[in-house]
């Protein structure tokens, strides 16, 4: 009689769970990284499933092993796939934490590690009895190093969590204070020419970093990354005498905004690392040990089962223990090339006492080499395929979201109709944010002009790190525009939120004004840059409104919205017939990059009306204050005469409005950014709290605080 589905499973549960939880391993082994560069919804959800998968698998199929039905003597190979499991729920060094709050549940994995370890050693009690001394020490070395692998990961998400963060940087700041005061001269002396490269090497070194200039970025940012470490848990940040190495590290890459830029890059995903995945105890002599030993054990385990006597075991068991074996071999020997390729491990040698390992590895080469090695593995093509996403860089995207544009797309009849059906199905908000919100990918000009956010000087960054001057005043609030500051206070808006919807439109309106008067831009024109960063900040403020400062004004944003929406249908600013399904497919699914957004025939109509607007239509009213203080900021702004380059006002101010968003939005709101990708806003961030590490010291006389 055929087995139906319930005895099929009863018989190969067990199989097929160990078989799915290391399958899902591979993909976590393979494809976490690509996190630090994108944020498409493609790529993400199949790594999200994988990532809650593969704990629950692990987890169900070790419940599978625990209340199995077979008896001890015809299965006695579970013993040695319950250990399996654990090494499994320790997971891949390259993702701990799927999201920032994952890192708070370290309580959560402490106790299921307790009862895994309890269960896997009554599996192990239950089955191991009669089969043989050497599958019983094959199973007890996998099960050492499960439980080595799950407390590793438990200690990383500890670490990551913010107050442990804090906390182990006041206790390290301590340990170094003390350790500083006990040291005599003389000591200080022989400890720094200890770190210094032999002559002999130097031309060795030079070499290598003339060949990979990445290189030499990656160990500046390894240098200065106590700063970012500092800055993104609010933690105190000292300020150093000058001339110290940070100090003078920080003001040659502020003379060179691109070599700055890059550098913040790599500081933000060597800040990913601790957050998102293992290297907090990776490179240590605990986590080097593990990596070490867990290849070393799987072999011995390995050639423990080859050489047991398998009679009466299923052939479908033999190979399915042959296949943990041989993926825990593979897994583990990546692991352990991995950490001792990666650039943390310079850190961790040249930081080592033990002069003899530190003169083995680097004085000699070996390890440069080695690290060469991977690196010209990694750009092979077999490579990409093997460590997806390996790169340092950012994602190098931002979101664009027109409200003119956005308004005027909803008198679209296919719109329309799309719309009415996702509110329907309570999924309104979400449609307008995806379908009419876009990525693209940051062209040159904008990441330029964002780059020049460190023209300020330390002396405009307080001793709490914050700017002194309030958003876009620093662009209006001069002799030249003094007056016209003064006229535009009252529209300027009391919250930031606010301030972005009244300028956000105003933009769009005199840059339509200034284009119809001058013939459209060139493609690289300073007006391509403001509507970036207009976009780029009305993005933020309806996507990721807790990137932002200020109290959230949702209902100010949809007031606004629905007031557009009135003026659309009072003139008649009927779209075109819309986009076909594969279009609106690709929008809601992410699929999509646009260069930055050229203004449609539509939206200049909008702004035209909206400039225009006779003083009895409720567009114009005090009922629609907001539309009414953007009309009033383009007619002041366009009407002066004070004011001979419009274009270039809108860019400065905007650049204020991005420095100021960076430098007040809330820390925890920047490192969950990490994990999709990284936010231009967080690399100004960055930037602005290197300067203010430039600041002398307080008590210094003639010091600004």
């Amino acid at each position: 009689m055929a087995e139906g589905p319930l005895d099929f499973w009863i018989n190969w549960g067990s199989q097929i769970g160990v078989l799915l939880s290391l399958a899902f391993q591979v993909i976590l082994h393979l494809f976490a990284n690509v996190r630090r560069r994108s944020s498409s919804a493609m790529l993400r959800v199949p790594l999200w499933l994988a990532y809650q998968l593969s704990d629950m698998t692990a987890i169900y199929a070790a419940g599978q092993l625990l209340y199995s039905s077979n008896t001890p003597q015809d299965h006695q190979l579970i013993a040695l796939w319950a250990p399996f499991l654990l090494l499994h729920l320790g997971g891949p060094d390259n993702i701990t934490a799927y999201a920032l709050e994952d890192s708070k549940l370290w309580k959560r994995h402490l106790l299921i590690l307790a009862v895994q370890v309890a269960g896997a050693g009554y599996v192990l009690y239950k089955y191991i009895a009669g089969s043989g001394i050497l599958l019983t020490l094959a199973a007890i070395l996998i099960l050492v190093i499960g439980v080595a692998k799950y407390g590793e990961r438990t200690w990383a998400l500890r670490a990551a969590n913010f107050s442990i963060l804090q906390s182990s940087i006041k206790a390290t700041k301590e340990k170094s204070k003390t350790k500083s005061s006990l040291m005599t001269s003389k000591e200080e002396t022989k400890s720094k020419s200890s770190l210094k490269v032999p002559r002999r090497d130097q031309y060795f070194y030079q070499e290598w970093y003339n060949d990979l200039p990445d290189e030499l970025i990656l160990q500046r940012a390894h240098s200065l990354f106590h700063i970012c470490k500092r800055g993104i848990v609010d933690s105190v940040v000292e300020i150093d005498v000058a001339g110290t190495p940070s100090k003078v590290t920080i003001q040659e890459l502020k003379n060179d905004h691109e070599k700055m830029w890059r550098v913040m890059e790599m500081e933000l995903s060597l800040m990913y690392d601790i957050l998102y995945t293992k290297a907090n105890v990776i490179h240590s002599w605990f986590g080097y040990c593990i990596r070490t030993i867990s290849p070393l054990t799987v072999i011995a385990s390995l050639m423990l089962f080859r050489l047991s006597n398998k009679d009466g075991y299923s052939r479908v068991d033999i190979a399915i223990t042959y296949t943990l074996l041989g993926g825990a071999l593979v897994l583990e020997t990546k692991s352990l090339l991995g950490a001792l390729g990666s650039s943390w491990a310079l850190g961790f040698l040249c930081a080592t006492r033990l002069d003899w390992l530190r003169h083995s590895s680097l004085c000699t080469g070996r390890w440069y080499r080695l690290r060469r090695t991977l690196l010209s593995l990694r750009r092979s093509w077999p490579g990409k395929m093997i460590m997806t996403g390996g790169s340092r860089r950012w994602s190098g995207i931002i979101g664009q979201h027109n409200m003119l544009r956005f308004r005027a797309g909803q008198v679209d009849p296919m719109s329309r109709r799309l719309e009415n059906l996702f509110m329907v199905l309570g999924l309104g908000e979400w449609w307008d944010r995806r379908y009419y919100s876009c990525t693209v990918v940051v062209p040159k000009n904008v990441m330029k002009c964002a780059q020049k956010v460190g023209r300020w000087s330390q002396d405009d960054i307080n001793t709490m790190g914050v700017l002194r001057h309030k958003w876009g005043e620093a662009a209006l609030d001069n002799r030249v525009y003094h007056e016209l500051y003064k006229e535009l206070e009252k529209y300027h808006g009391v919250e930031f939120h606010e301030s972005i919807i009244c300028w956000h439109i105003a933009t769009d309106l005199i840059l339509a004004r200034v284009e119809k008067e001058k013939g459209h831009f060139a493609a690289d024109s300073s007006a391509q840059i403001v509507r970036a960063l207009s976009n780029y900040m009305m993005f933020l403020l309806v996507n990721s409104p807790y990137m932002l400062p200020g109290l959230p004004q949702n209902w100010l944003y949809k007031q606004t919205c629905n007031n557009l929406d009135k003026i659309c249908d009072d003139y008649n600013l009927v779209g075109s017939l819309g986009d076909n399904l594969w279009t609106v497919l690709k929008k809601l699914l992410g699929l999509h990059h646009h260069r930055v957004l050229e203004s449609s025939g539509l939206e200049k109509k909008l702004a035209d009306v909206i400039l225009e607007l006779p003083k009895g239509h409720a567009g114009s009213g005090s009922e629609t204050p907001r539309l009414l203080y953007a009309r009033r900021i383009a007619v002041l702004i366009l009407e002066s005469e004070v004011v001979d380059d419009k274009v270039r006002l809108l860019l400065d101010l905007w650049i204020d409005f991005l420095a100021y968003a960076a430098n007040r939005c809330i820390r925890e709101s920047h490192a969950k950014k990490l994990s999709t990708g990284g936010e231009l806003m967080t690399i100004v961030w960055l930037i602005l709290e290197h300067l203010r590490y430039l600041k002398e010291d307080p008590n210094k006389e003639g010091s600004h605080v």
